[in-house]
Formats: structure tokens, C-alpha cells, sequence
């Protein structure tokens, strides 16, 4: 697995037919009317200004909108594709696998890298997917590794649950942990890829959360086997074992809008879509000769080792011509951060692996799509503070002129364009539901679904000044050189107190009574800022509620945020 040149020569690409016809049209349909909805805001924003000549705030306001909104028109786009795909039955990608065992040649092993994490729930999934493996005619081409990177005392309590276990399986179960923790993850499955790989044709990725039936797993191996140019399959992943209320909100939105946004996703992407570091499987040949990572120049945070290696995983596969794919298919499952607080914290971790991947647009031999795909995902993490931006420097624009304008000034026909793209993936996802009587009963029915969609909208426009302010403050601690630094996850669901959480929310109550304050300046500029002010004073109570598991269970029992079942049962969820 030797460590890659990024910014000399590529290396020779495998010359296979991997690109599906028409990606080039396709994507520049996507960037056309992109274009025309970025266009036609920001040229009536223009106008307006331009009546009595441009200042420099308003050319501040410009040069922050018009990035802002074409981020959001791009998926918008993006989400309106995947719609017109499912609904009209014209699905994009891969919707069936093959019929399991028959088609198995080749060996391929799962991996589940751990740190530190709960031995019982850990080995409770281990245990689940090894028997749906062998239910689904896997068991003699399918080996199981746990692959610990824990702490000494925590590895031998692995050891004990491995040594229980592994006789009982009807796969086999191997376990090793790894004395010096160097690199993470990353480090974690490249020891074991020089060390074992080359007995095995893929590797199927889990993380310590992932859950996989057994017909998903033997099946994506069967596609590897008929498609030998592939590299890469990755699914969309579903969430499990939601207990809390913002799990079961989550869970709920990632089921309702989440398949457009996948199908319009897969449907530009072709075989240059992205790698999620999990519940996918990876030619292992292709992974060693393509994904040796060096390190970046610096220290950390945007030095050192690249944190979200996954992306960049990726676009090495595709740089030497293995076809990267992204299936929607049903048997993948995550678990979800319990508490909004928890959320932060993880997201922290993937905004500076996100901001890393700048360094890499400039790596030889990378194709435009997964620079397009590394582009975007750094940009994510630049729009909250994009957007605190635009709404201070409204705010000062509107002081200057000694004009308080209700919109912060903007034409009424871009506001409620902007609302259409922000709020129209909610609402084509809701009717993608309703369209099947079938799938809207897995929801909870047609008036479970509503209300439903009406209380994640609720919560939503509560959580978005919350999160603009987070990542700005993340965002800050990382140009300030403090490294997200990387623990455990918290898995276990516990209600945080509103008094615990005051410290941590300063700056959130401040710019929220500051946004408040604003009424008694302008009626109109007060209204204008008041679902901000709302969002950050209420951000307390809004953590806290949300982290609630006995709320999460009500909101279950009464067919709130209810889901499809999912295809494996999850053995660390709670009976209900």
C-alpha cells in the first residue's frame, strides 16, 4: 500500500469503461440551472441596489449572497432531479442486488474498526450480522474482523466477548487489536489491508455504530463480482436505534428527504460518486495500490494526517480509473449522535477534515467531479458563518442608509425564492411518501406524515440559527490553530440540563438578545430577525427537550417522526 505522490505525476490509470453515458449532459444541466436561479436573485438584488448606486455595503452583501444562494439552488437542483427520478419510477442507479451466494467467487471480509466503545453492544452487532450473513448464503466467502484500537484494559474485555462469540458464529470471527493507535481509523484498516488484505478480493467498511443485513452485504459482493472495474460501492445509510428526540427527528429526516437528495446525488455523480468511510465495500487491490495517504505539510488542524481520509479515499480510486458508486438499497444502518450537543461535537471533527481537502484541489490527476465533490464539502462548513455575515452586514447596510427595512431590505420575489429552495426538498420528499399508500403507512399514514413534516420544519428553522452560530464558533477555533482532537462518541442517550448548558451558549443568548433587541429600533427589521432571535434564545431548551429519551419515546408511541422498519433488527435498541 504504498504512500501516494499527490501533486506529481499521477499514476497510470486501469483503462476500463466505467463512465455511464450521458454524465457530461447531465451535469451541465445541473450547472445551467443552477445558474439561472442564482442569476435571477442576484441580478434582481443588483437592480434594487443599483437604484441609487451601489455602496460598499451593498457590494459586501453581493459578494456574500451570491455564493450563499447558488449553494443553496445547487441543492435545491440536486433534490428536484432525485424527485422527477423516484417519482416517476426512472430510478437512477442501483435499486436491486443479485440473488446472494451463487454468484460469490472471491472472498471478502468485513471490517469493524473500535475504539473505546461499548463491548456489549459492539459484539451484539457483530453477532447479528454474522447470522444474517449466513441466513443470506454468505457464510463461506464472508469473514468477520473486529480491528480495536482501545485502550489495553478495554481490549481485553473485547478479547473475553471475542472468545465467546467467535465458536457460536456461523462465520468466521477474528479479532486483533492494535497496540499504538497511530493515524485512527485510517491507520487502522491500512494495517490490516498490508497485513491480511491480500487474502481477500473486498472489504466491506463498517463503523462501530453500522448495522448491515446479511442480503446487503452478500449482495453488494455479488455486484463487486459482476462489475470487476468497480473500486467502491457506497450505500445511504439509514439511522437506527433512535431513542432520544433529535435521533428520532433526525432518523425521520434522513428517511423523508434524504432519498431525493440520494437519487439526484447518484444521478450526476455516475462513477465518480464519494466514499463515506462506512457501510460500503472496496476492492481491496484497488484500495492498496490507490489510497496510501501521506501526510499534509503543517501541524494540525489543516496539517498532519488527512482527518476525512474517505472523500479523498475515493477520488484516488477514480484517479487510477476504478469507477466509484453509490447504491441506494435497503439493510444499511448508522446510529445518529444522541443530543444536538453531541452532533456539534462530531461535526467539529468533519469540519476540519473538510477544510483539509482545499489543500487537495490542486492533486494531479483528480477528475472535475471529485474536485466538484471536495469543493462542496469544505464550502458546507463555510455557509453558517456566510450567513451570520449577510444578515450583520444587512444590518449595517440598513444602519448606514438609516433605512430599517422589513426582509433586511431584500425584494420580496428573492425572499420567497429563497424560501421555495430552502423549504421545497421538505416538501417533494412529503409528497414522494404520500405518492404510495404502501410507503405512506410505513410512515405512520398520511396525518402521521404532516404533522410529522410540520414539527421537523418547526424544529428546523430552531436549529439553524443555532447551528449558523456553532460552526462559526468551530470554525473560529480552527483558524485559531485548536484541532478538534478525536474521543469516543457518545452513543448513550442522556437529557442534558438547560443550566448545564448555559456556559457553552453565551454567544448564542447574546446575538439572540442583540437580534431581539432590534424591535426597538425598526418593527420591521425586529420581525425580519425574529425566527434568529427565537432559535438562539430558545437554544437551551431546544438542546435539552430534544435530548430527551422519554420524549423520544412519547413522540413514537403517538406516530411522531415514525419510519419504516427497518430490514435487521437492531439488537442494541430498546423494546417498545
Amino acid at each position: 500500500m504504498p504512500v501516494q505522490d499527490l501533486f506529481g505525476n499521477p499514476p497510470a490509470r486501469i483503462e476500463v469503461l466505467t463512465r455511464p453515458h450521458g454524465m457530461g449532459m447531465k451535469r451541465l444541466l445541473l450547472v445551467l440551472l443552477t445558474a439561472v436561479l442564482s442569476l435571477a436573485a442576484s441580478s434582481e438584488l443588483r437592480v434594487r441596489f443599483s437604484l441609487d448606486g451601489l455602496d460598499w455595503f451593498e457590494v459586501a452583501l453581493l459578494i456574500c449572497f451570491v455564493p450563499l444562494f447558488s449553494w443553496v439552488a445547487f441543492g435545491f437542483v440536486t433534490s428536484t432531479i432525485g424527485f422527477v427520478q423516484l417519482i416517476s419510477g426512472e430510478h437512477p442507479g442501483f435499486t436491486e442486488i443479485p440473488s446472494p451466494a451463487k454468484a460469490l467467487r472471491h472472498r471478502t471480509a468485513v471490517l469493524m474498526p473500535v475504539y473505546n466503545e461499548s463491548v456489549e453492544e459492539v459484539f451484539a452487532r457483530v453477532e447479528a450480522m454474522g447470522h444474517s450473513i449466513a441466513a443470506a448464503g454468505g457464510g463461506a466467502w464472508i469473514d468477520f474482523f473486529v480491528l480495536s484500537d482501545s485502550r489495553p484494559d478495554h481490549g481485553a474485555l473485547e478479547e473475553e466477548a471475542w472468545a465467546r462469540l467467535a465458536p457460536r458464529l456461523p462465520i468466521r470471527l477474528f479479532y486483533r487489536r492494535r497496540a499504538q493507535n497511530t493515524e485512527r481509523k485510517p491507520g487502522n484498516i491500512a494495517e490490516w489491508v498490508r497485513r491480511f488484505g491480500g487474502a481477500y478480493e473486498n472489504m466491506l467498511v463498517l463503523d462501530a455504530d453500522s448495522l448491515m443485513s446479511g442480503h446487503a452485504i452478500v449482495g453488494m459482493a455479488a455486484i463487486m463480482e459482476e462489475r470487476p472495474s468497480v473500486g467502491l460501492l457506497q450505500t445511504v445509510p439509514m439511522i437506527t436505534n433512535a431513542r432520544t428526540l433529535f435521533q428520532r427527528w433526525m432518523q425521520f429526516a434522513s428517511e423523508a428527504y434524504g432519498p431525493i437528495a440520494s437519487a439526484g446525488l447518484l444521478w450526476w455523480s455516475g462513477s465518480e460518486a464519494n466514499f463515506w468511510g462506512h457501510n460500503a465495500i472496496v476492492r481491496t487491490r484497488a484500495f492498496a495500490e490507490s489510497c496510501g495517504l501521506p501526510q499534509l505539510p503543517g501541524n494540525p488542524p489543516f496539517g498532519g494526517p488527512i482527518q476525512s481520509h474517505d472523500m479523498f479515499e475515493s477520488a484516488l480510486l477514480r484517479r487510477r480509473g476504478w469507477a466509484v458508486h453509490m447504491i441506494m438499497i435497503g439493510g444499511s444502518y448508522e446510529e445518529f449522535p444522541p443530543s444536538i450537543v453531541d452532533f456539534a461535537i462530531r461535526d467539529r471533527r468533519w469540519m476540519q477534515g473538510n477544510l483539509q481537502h482545499l489543500q487537495l484541489l490542486g492533486a494531479s490527476g483528480l477528475s472535475l467531479t471529485h474536485r466538484l465533490h471536495l469543493l462542496l464539502g469544505a464550502s458546507a462548513y463555510l455557509t453558517s458563518p456566510g450567513w451570520l455575515l449577510l444578515v450583520i452586514t444587512s444590518i449595517l447596510r440598513m444602519g448606514a442608509a438609516g433605512e430599517w427595512q422589513a426582509a433586511g431590505g431584500m425584494p420580496l420575489n428573492v425572499l420567497w425564492l429563497t424560501l421555495v429552495l430552502l423549504f421545497g426538498p421538505k416538501v417533494m420528499g412529503m409528497l414522494w411518501i404520500l405518492a404510495d399508500p404502501a410507503r405512506a403507512r410505513s410512515f405512520g399514514g398520511a396525518g402521521g406524515v404532516l404533522r410529522s413534516v410540520a414539527l421537523e420544519v418547526l424544529l428546523s428553522i430552531l436549529l439553524a440559527p443555532v447551528t449558523m452560530v456553532t460552526q462559526t464558533k468551530a470554525l473560529g477555533a480552527l483558524l485559531m490553530g485548536v484541532p478538534s482532537g478525536w474521543n469516543t462518541q457518545a452513543r448513550e442517550a442522556r437529557r442534558l440540563p438547560v443550566r448545564g448548558l448555559l456556559g457553552s451558549l453565551r454567544e448564542h443568548l447574546l446575538l439572540g438578545a442583540l437580534f431581539a433587541a432590534s424591535f426597538f429600533y425598526s418593527t420591521s427589521l425586529g420581525l425580519w430577525l425574529s425566527p434568529l432571535a427565537l432559535g438562539l434564545l430558545l437554544s437551551p431548551w431546544l438542546i435539552s427537550l430534544t435530548s430527551s429519551e422519554d420524549l423520544g419515546s412519547r413522540a413514537g408511541h403517538a406516530g411522531i417522526f415514525a419510519v419504516p422498519r427497518p430490514e435487521i433488527a437492531d439488537p442494541t435498541a430498546p423494546k417498545e
